[in-house]
């Protein structure tokens, strides 16, 4: 008999796919690690469990406390089923902008959910600060009682990437692997992965794909955080540098435009079977700039991070996307007429 314990003993080695519009473009191999497929629907999984394998194994959570974090939708998800697995209550604040998808799944698990007016991370009301808060004040009035998270700045984010994304890839790819992209939220993933590839073969190269709207992309080429535009994706992108994100290994960085990320998303559900989140679009993109950029014959790995099913009201509105100039495909507007 062959079984799993846990919740947590399901996340991680996703397979790799192999995406066939990205490789025959670009005359390369260009393959996506398929993080929707870890059980909470995203590569944030990956990110929570070892937040919190970290907090447990410092003593930083006591058994039956409180969880508490800051997140656009998805690390919360994580964060609540671990909870729910291992006997911890889940307190998040989130963004009110972000999903209703996102945020009726993360009620769903049984976590607190708290909705905030999204403002910069320089104002104190942004979500972050204020799990961090309510953080401070359940261990003022019960001392060690909870837990924050930190996903931006605890660099256990980033040391479980490296520990298991990227040695999972280099494994997969056998080693024959030329380059790696993706957005940044946290950091956690680019630079986590960027570290193992980099340890194992210091040619591999190491892009960002930043949506715009985001300051990471003119940072990594000109060392000013200064961002222009906005995006529709959720989770990604960011104006300041996280401890995660700080020192990652970049080569190269590009902002990429809605116009050009979304409707790689929409491909890939009606032509491969995959329907991905915006943020994949965006990474989609960056494969097939690396690739270019690397030329035909090289391998180039990103990653699928969540399922488009989460963004559904806004990812495959015709309306909504028509109000910002996004492309909307024919077999779209035959799907949702009028």
């Amino acid at each position: 008999m062959s079984s799993r314990p846990d919740l947590a003993a399901t996340i991680g080695h996703t397979p790799l796919l192999r995406l066939r519009h990205a490789s025959a473009l670009t005359g390369c191999e260009v393959l996506a690690k398929a993080e929707l497929m870890n059980p909470g629907g995203s590569i944030k999984d990956r990110t929570a469990l070892g937040l919190l394998l970290d907090a447990e194994r410092r003593g930083l959570i006591r058994a039956g406390g409180f969880i508490v974090e800051g997140t656009a939708g998805n690390t919360g998800i994580g964060l609540g089923l671990l909870g729910a697995s291992l006997g911890y209550r889940t307190v998040i604040f989130m963004p009110e902008t972000q999903s209703r998808e996102k945020i009726d799944a993360l009620r769903i698990t049984g976590a607190e959910v708290r909705l905030v007016p999204a403002v910069p991370y320089k104002d104190p009301n942004h979500y972050a600060h204020q799990a961090r808060a309510h953080a401070e004040a359940l261990n003022e009035s019960d001392a060690g009682s909870a837990w924050f998270a930190n996903q931006f700045d605890n660099t256990a984010n980033r040391d479980f990437h490296e520990a298991t994304t990227g040695v999972e890839i280099w494994e997969q790819t056998e080693g024959h692997i030329d380059g790696f992209v993706c957005a940044s939220g946290t950091g956690g993933t680019l630079a986590g992965v960027g570290r193992a590839l980099k340890a194992r073969n210091p040619g591999v190269r190491i892009a960002l794909a930043d949506p715009t709207g985001s300051a990471l992309a003119n940072y990594v080429n000109t060392g000013e955080l200064v961002a222009s535009g906005n995006s529709i994706s959720e989770g990604i992108g960011s104006s300041r540098v996280t401890a995660n994100f700080d020192g990652a290994p970049i080569d190269l960085a590009w902002s990429i435009p809605d116009d050009e990320s979304i409707p790689l998303s929409h491909q890939l559900l009606h032509e491969e079977g995959w329907c991905v989140g915006g943020s994949s679009g965006v990474n989609v993109a960056g494969a097939i700039r690396l690739a270019r950029a690397l030329g035909p014959g090289h391998t180039v790995v990103t990653i699928l991070c969540d399922a488009g099913t989460r963004y559904q009201a806004k990812l495959f509105n015709p309306g909504f996307l028509r109000e910002k100039n996004i492309p909307v495909p024919p077999w779209l507007d035959q799907a949702f007429p009028g």
